[in-house]
């Protein structure tokens, strides 16, 4: 299983990876293989401000539907317009192409209080 050291890490599985004073949004290998075949992600707070840790939209599986949580306090600037005509991209490449949402900062020192890549690792069991 692949766990980024670049990337940042939450308790709830999703991931972040910070380039200047924007970020990328996902979900790791280990919630989608948990998850199973995704058949939609449904996001709909562009434009709005969403807190560290609250819910900023769903995945849905074939067998749950589950939500996604923002791992840091951001204004959603962009979804993934790729995840519409193909969701399975996050079973294929969670973190590249299966990415979710584009997001600014409301402060970058959220990032100090996520997991790095051992502590996630070491969280989920490998």
């Amino acid at each position: 299983m692949n766990f980024p050291p670049s990337l940042k890490y939450t308790k709830d599985h999703e991931w972040i990876r910070v380039e200047g004073d924007v970020a990328y949004v996902g979900i790791t290998e280990f919630a989608q293989r948990e998850l199973g075949d995704i058949v939609y992600i449904d996001i709909n707070t562009v434009g709005e401000e969403v807190s560290q840790n609250e819910v900023f939209g769903t995945v849905e599986a074939v067998k749950t539907v589950s939500d996604l949580f923002m791992p840091v306090t951001a204004t959603v600037l962009e979804v993934n317009a790729q995840l519409d005509a193909s969701p399975e991209l996050v079973n294929q490449d969670p973190y590249g192409e299966g990415w979710m949402v584009k997001v600014s900062l409301a402060s970058a020192s959220d990032i100090d209080s996520l997991l790095s890549a051992d502590e996630y690792k070491t969280q989920v069991g490998f």
